[in-house]
């Protein structure tokens, strides 16, 4: 059985006890990074919470958690979870207070996305977990622990749930907590593992030990919850798929087949969408038309036949008509000059101005207002007014009645 020298185990002990501290540099730079992490997610901006990852000095002291469960070294392990959860603490309280301030009503997608693991991200934390540890082991590949915080972030799921406390929304704050336990299992978890495969010694140190034992278990109860979760998200796509597939070809019919709602001269379609959460499923269509009787009922009835025997799914079509207007000056046609000849057509014939456009008369054959019908009426009325006035019979005069004085008699004075 393979040995560890004495001398190189003692060197790693104190050099995982040194990741292990809780000093000035690893509360300044908790902080830093709790505050950079709640403000970037304030902001919904991804590159600052990449930054306070790349500051968070958290790995550290989980990398030496790793050794110390490996080897059963009790007072090491403590050290190193202690001094976790003074970051875990400080960055919680800082992001709870940093809510209350700022106030807003709701928080972008920078939050939602940390509040539903599954175990993608537990494959992550492993792989991140067993590379932090390997570049603690090998000094030349120091270069990729800044690489592995930013994969396996563990502040910005702290500061999420601190956001979602100060606002009273628990279960989504259980989910970043989840998160959070996740990538804390999967970064002890691939380190161990990333250890046992490197050395011999180690792996049957890993034997061996207890601690280790739990940490596997701690970490298989995890596919539960993320399991779970992960059926749900590959529930979701391959609908979000399948819808996606079947919006495709709705609207490649209705733009391509013949079959649609008449001449796409008179018909222009603007938007298909399609509204999943009715039964059966509503296509809403938006049409401009210069007919604002089409497309007709039975066009419409047409197409959502030929909708549902393609789909086998029924469908109820729905289509929103918008008319419009084409309004337009006359214009002589050009005549033959070298810049004509180059842009238009020879084979295009002059249009006639009084031509038909899409349905619609042209200006001159508008009938005169003169020749409208309701104006025989007006021509009546006053040519009765005229007869009237040239008429030689006394008109009766009209005579206003009296109106009696009030509280008045002959000969009693005013005074």
């Amino acid at each position: 059985m393979a040995s560890i020298e004495p001398s190189k185990l003692d060197r790693m002990k104190r050099s995982f006890g040194s990741d292990a501290a809780l000093d000035e540099v690893f509360i300044v730079l908790s902080i830093g990074a709790g505050l950079i992490a709640t403000l970037g997610l304030l902001a919904d901006s991804p590159a600052v919470v990449i930054g306070a990852m790349v500051v968070a000095p958290w790995i550290m002291p989980l990398r030496a958690a790793a050794f110390a469960v490996l080897f059963g070294d009790i007072p090491l392990l403590t050290r190193s979870l202690r001094t976790l959860m003074v970051g875990v603490l400080a960055t919680t309280v800082l992001s709870i207070l940093l809510g209350k301030l700022a106030g807003l009503p709701q928080f972008g997608s920078e939050v939602a996305a940390r509040t539903s693991p599954n175990l993608l991200d537990l494959g992550i934390a492993l792989v991140a977990g067993g590379l932090a540890t390997y570049a603690k082991l090998r000094s030349d590949a120091v270069s990729s622990l800044a690489g592995t915080a930013i994969a396996v972030a563990l502040v910005p799921p702290i500061c999420v749930m601190g956001l979602l406390l100060s606002h009273a929304h628990w279960e989504e704050a259980l989910g970043a907590g989840l998160l959070f336990a996740t990538n804390l299992l999967g970064i002890l978890t691939g380190g161990l593992v990333l250890m046992a495969c490197k050395d011999s010694h180690f792996r049957q140190e890993l034997k061996r030990s207890h601690l280790g034992a739990a940490n596997f278990a701690l970490t298989g109860l995890l596919l539960i919850p993320l399991g779970s979760s992960f059926i749900t998200l590959l529930g979701q796509a391959n609908k979000e798929n399948t819808r996606d597939s079947v919006e495709k070809t709705i609207e490649q019919f209705l733009t391509r087949e013949t079959l649609t709602f008449g001449d796409k001269k008179q018909v222009d379609m603007e938007k298909v969408d399609i509204d999943w959460d009715q039964n059966p499923p509503v296509v809403r269509v938006v049409v401009r038309v210069a007919d604002p009787e089409l497309p007709t009922f039975k066009q419409v009835s047409a197409v959502q036949e030929e909708i549902n025997k393609r789909q086998g799914l029924r469908f109820r079509l729905v289509v929103q008509r918008t008319a419009v207007d084409i309004v337009g000056p006359k214009e002589k046609p050009n005549i033959q000059t070298p810049i004509s000849k180059q842009l238009i057509d020879s084979d295009i014939q002059e249009s006639d101005i009084a031509e038909t456009i899409h349905g619609k008369k042209p200006f001159k054959d508008v009938p005169r207002i003169e020749d409208m019908p309701f104006l025989d009426n007006m021509r009546f009325v006053e040519k009765a007014e005229k007869n009237n006035l040239n008429s030689t019979s006394e008109r009766e005069e009209i005579k206003a009645p009296e109106l009696p004085l009030d509280n008045r008699t002959e000969g009693k004075s005013l005074d």
